[in-house]
């Protein structure tokens, strides 16, 4: 009997184990569901919306212990689209992204805060060789099952940042006062990521 009690308590506390030490599951992000978007003013009057077509990224993700988080993306500058071609061909010179010298834009988080559905990815973003930390508050929805067997979580957020901050400096200001093309660029995110 006392044996049987023994093994009884072995087999939960190694069951309890393991649920704690069970590592999170990758996801690696849907480019057929996802959005890396942005929106600037322009000439003060109006937004002008773009995004980056080529990108890939990867999340870490328990939702037992949803702070442990761990989300990296990577986008190809070029791949720029704000559906003007000479737009984005300015947008890929050295005014903005330099993107000869600086062909890619990443992000990593560095911690996680709040709690589900509800957090904030605190990370590092590089833009032209430039990193800072920004905060970007998400909502985190999933995991679910598609109908093609696959387990799925769906991740919206925005922020905004500061060009400026990142080297992309180029500028002109309008007759009567005002920058043709606003500091402040709103980020947009929309996306989708599979598990592995």
């Amino acid at each position: 009997m006392i044996k049987t009690y023994k093994t009884a308590w072995t087999t939960l506390a190694v069951a309890a184990l393991m649920a704690v030490s069970a590592p999170a599951a990758t996801y690696t992000i849907d480019k057929a569901h996802t959005t890396i978007g942005f929106a600037v003013r322009h000439m003060m009057v109006s937004n002008v919306k773009g995004n980056f077509g080529e990108f890939d990224g990867t999340i870490e993700f328990d939702e037992q212990n949803p702070t442990a988080l761990k989300a990296s993306a990577t986008i190809q500058a070029a791949s720029i689209n704000t559906a003007n071609e000479k737009r984005d061909d300015h947008l890929r010179n050295d005014d903005f992204f330099d993107v000869a010298n600086h062909p890619t834009i990443t992000f990593e988080t560095t911690r996680v805060e709040g709690e589900l559905p509800n957090l904030t990815l605190v990370g590092n973003l590089t833009i032209r060789g430039v990193t800072k930390e920004i905060s970007l508050p998400v909502e985190l929805n999933g995991p679910v099952n598609n109908p093609w067997s696959q387990t799925i979580i769906g991740i919206s957020g925005t922020t905004t940042i500061n060009r400026q901050d990142f080297g992309v400096k180029w500028s002109n200001t309008l007759d009567g006062g005002g920058l043709v093309v606003a500091d402040e660029v709103k980020l947009l995110i929309e996306l989708e990521a599979i598990k592995q």
